[in-house]
């Protein structure tokens, strides 16, 4: 075998085995994506401080198929309004729990809620009390008086939570923890 038939093999064999190794490393991350961590971005001014407009963060999708949402945890879920929207809210309160919005706070169980989190620390609305069925949590926006949550439209379906944010990814100077 000539040496010019053995370098168009080999540069052959380079570009088949790097074609193989970028499209198993896109299988990977697709496989990743849809069973495990997914990105989102935020698209409303709902979450802050907690989360800015622009801001990019990764949902955890398997952890409510091993515990259940608690209070404080932040959640993307499909809009029980639109379709083809999903939203980042707080649960503020889950099955069983009396929620109720007076006074410009939050109380659940009949106790005020202190909410450090907060962009203002006193909010418009009022809500009455409501106890949270099985299979529900009741959701709203650290922003709250700029926030469609579920005093608008009541608990959301735990089936519809898509996954739990953990942490900001971009930008680089707003990094961490959610």
């Amino acid at each position: 075998m000539s040496g010019a038939r053995k370098k168009s093999r080999t540069l052959l064999g380079m570009v088949i085995e790097i074609v193989v190794i970028v499209a198993a490393a896109f299988a990977i991350a697709m496989l990743v994506q849809f069973f495990l961590v997914k990105p989102f971005t935020i698209h409303q001014i709902s979450m802050e401080p907690t989360l800015m407009e622009g801001d990019r963060i990764l949902i955890n999708r398997v952890v409510y198929h091993f515990r259940d949402p608690k209070s404080g945890d932040v959640v993307v879920f499909q809009s029980p309004v639109n379709d083809n929207e999903d939203l980042v809210k707080r649960v503020v309160a889950v099955a069983g729990d009396r929620v109720a919005v007076r006074d410009g706070s939050l109380y659940v169980n009949g106790v005020a809620q202190r909410e450090p989190y907060l962009r203002d620390r006193s909010f418009r609305g009022e809500f009455p009390e409501t106890t949270i069925p099985s299979g529900r949590v009741f959701v709203m926006g650290d922003n709250r008086n700029n926030s469609g949550d579920s005093r608008l439209f009541g608990p959301i379906s735990t089936e519809s939570i898509i996954g739990g944010a953990f942490v900001i990814y971009w930008p680089i100077r707003r990094w961490g923890g959610v």
